[in-house]
This record gives C-alpha cells, structure tokens and sequence, in this order.
C-alpha cells in the first residue's frame, strides 16, 4: 500500500469530512489531503489520534452561529453552557475540568487567566469569520505547555476576497449581521470585518420553575488579517481580533439562594492578536512571532465582581526535514498577569523549549515524537513528551495509537488562593499533571464514500487543585488532593449516500470519575451523539442535525437525557445571492442543556448572504 492511500483514508476519517462541498454523485471527485496543523508540524488526520478538523463549509451547512453550535458535535466534548444567549459557555473534553483545554485563535492562547480555572468562556466566539476548527483531543503540553491537558482547539480566521455581506432575523427579536471585505494575491492579502449579534432571548434560569424575564445578549466583533511576501523567503503576517458582549444573568438572590430571575449582569471585552515573521535562513524555515491577548470582565450582581487579566507570548519556532526526519524546534516565553476582584493581583511566567518529528519508517508507517520543557517562575519545571504512530493495514484500514503526558500550572486565583481563609499557612500548590493514551482503527472505502474512525482512550490527572472549605474550622482553601480517571469510546463515521445525501455520525462514551471518592466528575454526560443528514443540490441544500445526551450529574441534581433537533437550509438565488434558513428545536423539545437552566424551545431565523 502507497502512502497516496494514506492520505486518501485520512480523508475519508475525517469529521466532519469536508468534502461534502463537492457533488455526492460524482465518484471521481479527488478527495482532499486533510491535514491538522495545530500540531506544529503539520500531520494528516489518521496520523494523528484524537485530531479532528470542522471546516468552513461543514459550519455553513450546519447552520451554526457561535462555536458551542458545533463543538457539541465533537465527541469526547462536553459543552457546558450556563444560559442560552451569552450564558458562560466552557468545554470538558475527555472529563477534564474547563481549565484543562487550552484555546487558540490563530494560534495566539485566549484562555481567560482571571478565570478560576483559566477557562476559556466560548459564549462570544461567533463563527462568521473563522475558517476551520481544529480539535486535538488528549494530553498536547508537549506542544503547547500548560492548560492541555484535556487537548486544545484552535480557531483559524478567514481570509477575505471580495466583499461579503451576512443578514439574518428571527425570533426572539434576534438581529445577526456581518460585513467583511478584503484582496488576496500570491504576494499580499489583507482582510477586516466586523459582525454583530443581539436578542432579548429568553430566561437563563429554566421557564420551567416560574422564571419568565427574557435575559438579552449583545456581541459585536472586529477583525483585520493581513500577510506580505517581501521575496519567497521572507514573508510577515498578522491578525488582530477585538469581541465586546453584554448579557444579561440569573443569580441565587437571598433569601432562597436558588437560581432564578434576577438583574444580574455581565460585559466584557476581549482582544488578541500575532505578528510574525518568516524568513528561510541555514537550511530551516524560521517564525518569530509576537502574540498578546486581553480580557475585562464586570459583573454585577449581589456579588460584583470584575477581573482583567493578560497574557503575551514570544516564539521561535524552526522547521527543517534531514535525514528522511520532518522535525519543528522551538522555544517561548509567557507572561500572565491578572487582577482580581479583591484587590489581589498576581503575575505567572514560563520559559519553555520544545521539539517535534516525524519519520516514515516504510510507506506504511508513520512515527511522531514530541518533547517539551516548561520551566516556570514560580511552580518548578515539567517535562511533558507525546509519542504517535499509524499503520496503514491495508484493505482501507489505518491503525493508530498516542501515548502522552500534560500538565497544568496553577491559575492566578489558585496562585494567590483568592477568597480562602485558614488559621494556618495556605497549602504551597503543585502543578497538575496527567497521562493518556489512545488506540484508534479507521476505515475509508476505496471510492471515498464510507469512512469512520472508532478510538478507546484512558486519561488519568493527578494532583487535581480543589477548593476545600472544612465545616469544623471554617478553613477554605485551594489544595491539590483530587485524582480523576476517564476511560472513553469515541466513534465518528461518515457516507456519501448518493442522490445528493450524505450522513455525518458522532457518538461518545465517557466514564468520568473521581477516583479520590469513586464518584462521577459533574456535567460530564456518559453517552452524547449527534448525527446530520445533509443534501446539496443545484441551488438547494439543507441538512437536519439530531443531538442526544444522557443524564449527567450536576451541582445540585441531575440534568436529564434530551433528543434535539436542527434544521438548516439554503437557496442559491445566483452565485453571489443566497437566502438562508434554519430551525432549532425543531420537536419543541423542554431540556436543559446544564441543570437549572433553560433551553429556548422551537426557534426560526432567515436571512440573506452575499458575495462579491
């Protein structure tokens, strides 16, 4: 077997595979190389355990509007999101703690680090402007350092040419618009943007237990890319991104202390951006980039608070090939600093070095390594490695398997233990560590039309950092105690049905547990899928997705299992004109997605897309 056919399977593991753009009735149709380069050096997705990549068209056939819309369909993710419109929308992939899955936007880490945990909140990541998702489930610190524990995903923006316009209303008075222009040649692009999305919505707390206050979100993004090519050799490139949102909140006002309508209320502002330079220079292609990001956040509430906090990263990074060897070296420095609502402030910093490779040892074998070392300022050094490899089998199947290790420095509110008390010394934090590894067998048939991939994993986190309040003594303090072990399936298969059809499943099982109590990690879902028929005509084409969770513990109770479904639809009316529409909650189904809040029930929205 050629590694051409390696290439071929990847594609057709692919999820959502992308070539579903393409007619389903053509056989012929060439089958794109899918590659994942969140990986540092890039890799095809069979060669890549845990790696997934959504791109640009499978974002528009599902109709999604913010990135909790789509990442639902990955599995192994869990999406937790405290209120339909704008509510605090944070991830746990493969049963880690939203802290643990590190988020980039063109490359550049966005996690909040004034956030308890440093999470990341996906409420305000609208997609209109980005060009693929890449997901990387599984300890990646060896490429990444610290907050990938659980895996990272990384937003890619688009790059523009021509004009583009983007309205579209419905109901609960929701107004969502996008206008976007930008050239693109060989030597120069450059690109900017701006979309904007407001609603009343609905309450936050659950309709259903009385709550009937309509809790509105507002969110408006800016953008600008752009890259140059002084000589083949020497090229800079950059982007900047600024998002500003408002929403409105339900709290646990005394004296029930249960959640319900309230005037709570939550702005913040959010900006990251890169410049690079790349030039050629002793045989390697050099990067040296510059990224920073920025986040403000104020609530207010009987509780306000406000946090801000920032982070800049500086990287080289050299990739080069010798000896049959693909190899990336490296090496960064990260500066963190937050302030918080009590006044405390705090600043975190790492230096790191890092290197990656790949060797083919036959056409049926592929073999990466990964090696990184963290030295932070001020909980010590990790050493953090991932080996991966793929075997092309033969008969379409590709066997892989991962084995690697992460870990996770404290966050500026452990760091600096804000709202303990205790008679006694805080506890001296640690940072959380873990390891995983992953078996996976995928399939692609010979013409491209059915593939799937099915992968069995095991992630173990020590020294997990848990806020501990003691009754007797009324000590509350941060202390690494907890060790967590998920064990998981994860299936994903796709098929060109003809006629036009082609289907799209996902399914997760997830065994989520404190091994410290024996009991399951919260709103982490034992069973989650989702499937989507799509069909793409001439002008026409639509597809209907089917979402289902089972139980999942929660603070407080147990959030039940729902079925729900989307439907989305568009109209070529010309090749710059399309008119779109889409359905959610198409049963008009009563769920909650996290216990105690609610989910709007049947909702439709049209609108009108232009390209020039």
């Amino acid at each position: 077997m050629t590694r051409s056919i390696l290439y071929a399977t990847a594609a057709a593991v692919l999820f959502p595979l992308s070539a579903h753009a393409q007619s389903a009735d053509d056989p012929d149709a060439a089958l794109p190389e899918v590659v994942v380069t969140a990986t540092r050096l890039p890799a095809i997705v069979a060669d890549t355990p845990g790696a997934r990549v959504i791109d640009r068209a499978a974002i528009e056939q599902r109709g999604a509007v913010f990135a909790a819309d789509i990442l639902h369909d990955v599995p192994g993710v869990s999406v937790v999101r405290s209120g339909a419109f704008g509510g605090v929308a944070q991830v746990r992939m493969r049963g880690a703690t939203p802290g643990k899955t590190l988020v980039l936007i063109d490359g550049v880490p966005v996690n909040d680090p004034a956030e308890v945990n440093g999470a990341f909140d996906f409420s305000s990541v609208e997609l209109s402007d980005i060009e693929r998702i890449e997901v990387l489930s599984g300890p990646q610190s060896s490429l990444w350092g610290s907050d990938a524990i659980g895996g990272v995903i990384a937003f890619t923006t688009r790059e523009l040419d021509g004009f583009g316009a983007d309205l579209e209303a419905g109901s609960y008075e929701t107004l969502r618009g996008r206008l976007a222009a930008g050239v693109s040649a060989e030597r120069y692009g450059f690109g900017a943007w701006v979309s904007h999305f407001d609603t009343d919505g609905i309450s936050a707390a659950d309709a259903a237990d009385g709550n009937t206050e309509a809790d509105g979100f507002t969110s408006t993004t800016i953008g600008a890319r752009g890259r140059y090519a002084f000589r083949p050799d020497v090229a800079v490139d950059g982007s900047v991104r600024w998002t500003d949102s408002d929403v409105d909140l339900d709290g646990y006002a005394a004296p029930a202390f249960v959640l319900a309508d309230t005037r709570d209320a939550q702005s913040s502002e959010q900006w990251s951006g890169f410049g690079r330079l790349r030039l050629e220079a002793l045989g390697l292609a050099h990067q040296f980039s510059v990224s920073a990001s920025d986040i403000s956040r104020e609530t207010v509430s009987a509780f306000p608070s406000a946090f801000e906090a920032d982070r800049q990263v500086f990287r080289w990074q050299a990739d080069g090939s010798a000896a049959g060897v693909d190899f990336v070296i490296g090496a960064e420095r990260e500066d963190t600093a937050g302030s918080l609502s009590t006044g405390l402030t705090e600043e975190l910093g790492a230096t790191s070095v890092f290197g990656t490779a790949r060797i083919d040892p036959t056409e049926r074998l592929s073999l990466t390594g990964a090696l990184r070392f963290d030295d932070t300022d001020d909980f010590g050094s990790k050493t953090t490695g991932r080996v991966s490899g793929a075997f092309a089998a033969g008969a379409g199947f590709i066997l892989s398997a991962a084995y690697g290790t992460g870990f996770k420095a404290p966050s500026i509110s452990q760091a600096v233990c804000d709202f303990c008390f205790s008679s006694q010394p805080f506890p001296v934090l640690r940072p959380e560590t873990a390891e995983g590894y992953e078996g996976a067998i995928g399939w692609g048939s010979a013409d491209g039309r059915i593939g799937g991939r099915l992968t069995l994993y095991r992630l173990n986190v020590e020294d997990q950092i848990t806020y501990v309040f003691d009754p007797v003594t009324f000590d509350s303090v941060y202390v690494n105690v907890a060790e967590t072990a998920t064990d998981g399936v994860e299936f994903e298969g796709r098929g060109r049905l003809g006629g036009g059809f082609d289907l799209t499943v996902a399914y997760a099982w997830t065994d989520a547990r404190d091994e410290t109590t024996g009991a399951r990690l919260l709103r982490v879902p034992e069973q989650a899928g989702s499937a989507t028929l799509g069909w793409t005509g001439q002008r026409l084409s639509g597809a209907l997705t089917v979402r289902a969770e089972g139980d999942q513990d929660d603070a407080g109770g147990v959030r039940e299992a729902f079925i729900t479904a989307n439907l989305n639809g568009s109209y070529a009316l010309t090749d710059k004109v399309t008119l779109t529409a889409r359905i959610e909650n198409l049963a008009d189904e009563r769920y909650q997605q996290v216990f105690g809040y609610g989910e709007p029930g049947r909702s439709g929205y049209v609108g009108v897309r232009l390209r020039y």
